[in-house]
């Protein structure tokens, strides 16, 4: 009787560590019955809109299709949990892994081959292009078959599955770029918002910068603003890509802080300091000090703020943050996407953040200055060598 008290004792003291599930677990289980599965801790830049859309992929594929959205550490290595993942909802089909910046495909030589080329063709707009993509590669992708009939009749399937298989590929293609045009349009029209509001300062300060005996530099930094707008103006109609929308941020960034000057003289006033936009929305202006905070599920990091914002930081409340639009829905810039980094890197320049757009919020972008090029943190590998007698994968390390 002692013994069986003990052993009982033992099962309820061990029984919360023996019942705790890992993300990995977490996904086997998911996966049984749904196609994508993401973690509630990460990876960051990835919402539920995303996961959602990606189901909607998986659907118009057509495949047998499963894919993880891991956090950090949730295995020793992306090859180690696809490979868990594979053996634990046990069965067949493609299947895909992204954790600590590295994507990674299990299945047909064309699963993988599709993987390697979405990483190719958008590794430098982050890990949801690349998957978005991937998913519309799949819908052209099919498991070889086998066998059947005479050589003439084998060549007539092989031709008209070319034939099928091309259309396919073009209609493919073809929603892709509507998908991505639409979504270039919202991110354009979000940028003309700034562009608007900053036109309606110069206005407001026109009647003031027309008095006079007016100081120089009063009308030096109004003509500074006012040459800023034209030059935002301009790269915003000319904007075909989302890279377009860079010199628009850097040219509306410099007349904030150009009409906060001449705002600044006009009221006896020493003009502020040149300091980075407010992080929290570059339209309140020069940012006055840094201020630690923390995004959602993120780690803390120094963030340049204006006085209101840092100041409801450190009480504790939530900065006036510039939301975008993103199918359709409201959200922070941050966690709108990689769509929207080279605008917003307009403000801030190369570098300025690294805590928080490299690899993070933004999917990576900026792990080259947002210059292009360069890799997401492996060196751009994609993958390959066998694990667990399952072939070689596919994808590639942002």
């Amino acid at each position: 009787m002692r013994a069986l008290l003990i052993s009982l004792a033992a099962l309820f003291a061990f029984s919360p560590a023996a019942l705790a599930q890992s993300p990995v677990d977490n996904a086997i289980d998911a996966l049984q019955d749904d196609t994508v599965y993401l973690d509630p801790n990460g990876p960051q830049g990835f919402t539920p809109q995303i996961a959602d859309s990606y189901r909607a992929q998986i659907d118009k594929a057509g495949g047998d299709i499963r894919l993880a959205l891991l956090p950090s550490g949730a295995a020793d290595s992306a090859e180690d949990a696809i490979g868990a993942i594979r053996d634990g909802v046990g069965k067949s089909g493609t299947y895909a892994v992204f954790m600590d910046n590295h994507f990674r495909v299990d299945g047909s030589s064309g699963a993988k081959d599709a993987a390697n080329q979405a990483f190719s063709a958008h590794q430098q707009e982050g890990p949801q292009i690349v998957i978005q993509d991937w998913l519309d590669r799949m819908a052209t992708v099919g498991d070889s078959g086998g066998g059947g009939g005479g050589p003439d009749f084998g060549a007539l399937i092989l031709i008209g599955a070319a034939a099928v298989g091309g259309g396919a590929l073009l209609l493919s293609r073809r929603r892709r770029r509507e998908r991505d045009d639409a979504a270039f349009a919202e991110v354009k029209a979000n940028a003309r918002d700034d562009l608007v509001a900053l036109g309606d300062d110069i206005r407001a300060l026109d009647l003031d910068v027309q008095m006079p005996g007016l100081a120089e530099p009063v009308r030096e930094d109004y003509d500074r603003a006012v040459q800023a707008y034209d030059r935002a103006n301009t790269a915003w109609e000319q904007a075909r890509s989302p890279r377009d929308l860079a010199p628009v941020g850097e040219a509306l960034e410099e007349g904030r802080w150009a009409m906060e000057s001449c705002r600044a003289r006009l009221e006896g006033r020493e003009p502020p300091e040149r300091r980075a936009p407010c992080f929290f929305d570059p339209r309140h202006g020069p940012s006055t000090r840094d201020v630690e905070w923390a995004p959602p599920d993120g780690a803390p990091r120094e963030v340049p703020a204006c006085e209101a914002d840092a100041q409801r930081v450190e009480r504790g409340l939530v900065p006036e943050t510039r939301e975008v639009t993103v199918g359709g829905q409201s959200m922070p810039y941050y966690s709108a996407g990689p769509m929207y980094a080279p605008f917003m890197g307009g403000f801030f320049g190369a570098g300025l953040l690294p805590g928080l757009f490299i690899g993070e919020a933004l999917g990576g972008f900026w792990d080259d200055g947002g210059q292009g090029g360069g890799d997401f943190g492996g060196g751009g590998d994609f993958g390959g060598g066998d694990f667990g007698g399952g072939g070689d994968f596919g994808g590639g390390d942002f």
